[in-house]
């Protein structure tokens, strides 16, 4: 499936920024941009926590746009973490010094940024149970990777 493409890092860090303070637009969070501001978040911003706060960023930001995050809505747990690790799994074959748009252009031309990367490793009964919407669950088909080291 066709993605959008990041022009520059700018955009990457204006997607970030507007996720951490709550004011992107609804409509702009996308799937591209759940991508990209964590992505960004995870090699530009040691500050931040992922592992900690991103359920807290995700939430927040999307009951500012009026959303909920309920048993059928809104941030899901499960999906947002097997999307983490393969973002770090990305991150570990690039270059330091690459461009944070080239970066993430890349991870979302891979198979860690396709739609559907979590049904690898999670069957969709279990992937879209409530229970994995509210926490994290294991896989059930295939382990997650782990960047080592």
């Amino acid at each position: 499936m066709p993605f959008r493409r990041f022009a520059n890092d700018a955009a990457i860090r204006r997607i970030g920024e507007g996720l951490l303070a709550r004011t992107l637009p609804k409509g702009e969070w996308t799937h591209e941009a759940h991508l990209g501001a964590t992505l960004w978040l995870i090699r530009d911003r040691p500050e931040v926590d992922v592992d900690a706060q991103i359920a807290a960023i995700i939430s927040a930001y999307n009951e500012s746009v009026g959303g909920v995050n309920d048993d059928a809505q809104g941030y899901h747990d499960t999906i947002t973490r097997c999307f983490v690790a393969g973002i770090r799994l990305h991150l570990a074959d690039r270059m330091p010094d690459e461009s944070l748009a080239d970066a993430v252009n890349a991870l979302l031309a891979s198979p860690a940024g396709q739609r559907d990367w979590p049904l690898r490793f999670y069957s969709q009964e279990r992937l879209f149970s409530v229970v994995a919407r509210r926490a994290f669950v294991p896989p059930d088909l295939t382990p997650l990777p782990v960047v080592s080291g």
